[in-house]
């Protein structure tokens, strides 16, 4: 039956890949994936890990049957550039908020802070700001918090794979920092601040690196398109704009690959395990029929056999 919802499910182009969107500040994550997905004309648009409003940087969009990779980008890896205002806690950790705690600056010299620093580098347990998007039993806890309610959080276990000192001066710090999947800015920022016996929190972010697309350092970013950038090419035509969508296997360059004959392809296609020579022994990496077409993700069962996962070309 061809209702008027699933006429309104078809709307759109099929397109496939991943653009870097370059996130303006101002702009909530969904706003901006629904600004891009209407300039592609897509059918299907996901992003793969909110920025804050206040944040800008890298938002990798994802079209058609990349949405379905993109829970390992959200599993990925991040970095941000972050800039604190030393002295001041808000409600919300971030300029945004409101004032609730101002305290003086003790004099801090750059070992002073790299002491610090020192104790937020590796695993650290995280407990998630009540201003956040996680749940407590159905509702958000950032509804929660607007309403004046403060819930217990449990810990995270997050590893901060770098934090470098970019600047500081009397009222303020700047940090390059690496970090696994959940890792909070605000929250890092904040503690920081209460062990530097001042409290502090962010005032600008920026998201640098995803997964596959890492900076090389402070200062370097992976090549994105801004929202302005894309209205310029929508104004050239489709055509201008599908040529800056990425493969979607690009994305998962940290996975080992494998190369399918064509009998084990078309069994893996239709959902089938199956025993492949020099597979990896465990783990998930990316699947490659026999005219390197990307079929998907793969994981090696107890047995041996490679079970197809989140297959982007199936039967």
């Amino acid at each position: 039956m061809n209702g008027p919802r699933q006429r309104r499910r078809e709307r759109g182009r099929e397109i496939n890949g991943i653009v870097l969107l370059d996130k303006p500040q101002g702009l909530s994550s969904n706003h901006a994936l629904q600004r891009v997905k209407r300039l592609f004309d897509a059918r299907k648009a996901g992003h793969t890990g909110s920025l804050d409003p206040l944040a800008t940087g890298l938002l990798p969009v994802c079209f058609g049957s990349a949405t379905r990779i993109s829970g390992l980008l959200l599993d990925a890896d991040k970095v941000y550039e972050v800039t604190a205002r030393l002295g001041q806690r808000t409600r919300t950790g971030d300029a945004e908020g409101e004032l609730i705690a101002e305290r003086e600056v003790p004099p801090l010299v750059e070992a002073d802070i790299e002491a610090v620093l020192a104790r937020f580098r590796g695993e650290v347990d995280q407990i998630p700001p009540m201003h956040s998007a996680l749940k407590h039993q159905g509702q958000r806890l950032y509804e929660l918090a607007r309403q004046g309610v403060e819930v217990e959080r449990a810990p995270r276990r997050i590893v901060f794979h770098r934090i470098v000192l970019l600047q500081h001066d009397a009222q303020s710090l700047s940090l390059f920092v690496h970090c696994s999947k959940g890792a909070y800015i605000r929250t890092l920022i904040e503690d920081i601040g209460e062990a530097l016996g001042c409290g502090a929190h962010v005032t600008a972010l920026r998201r640098t690196g995803v997964g596959a697309w890492m900076p090389s350092g402070p200062g370097a970013e992976p090549p994105m398109l801004t929202l302005e950038r894309l209205e310029a090419l929508r104004e050239e035509g489709l055509e201008a704009l599908d040529r800056v969508i990425l493969a979607t296997d690009c994305a998962l360059t940290g996975y080992p690959s494998v190369v399918l004959d064509a009998d084990s392809a078309h069994y893996i296609r239709h959902g089938h395990p199956v025993f492949v020579p020099k597979a990896p022994p465990q783990g998930w990496f990316r699947l490659y029929g026999p005219d390197d077409l990307f079929l998907g993700m793969g994981e090696v069962l107890d047995d041996g056999r490679v079970a197809p996962r989140r297959l982007l070309n199936a039967a």
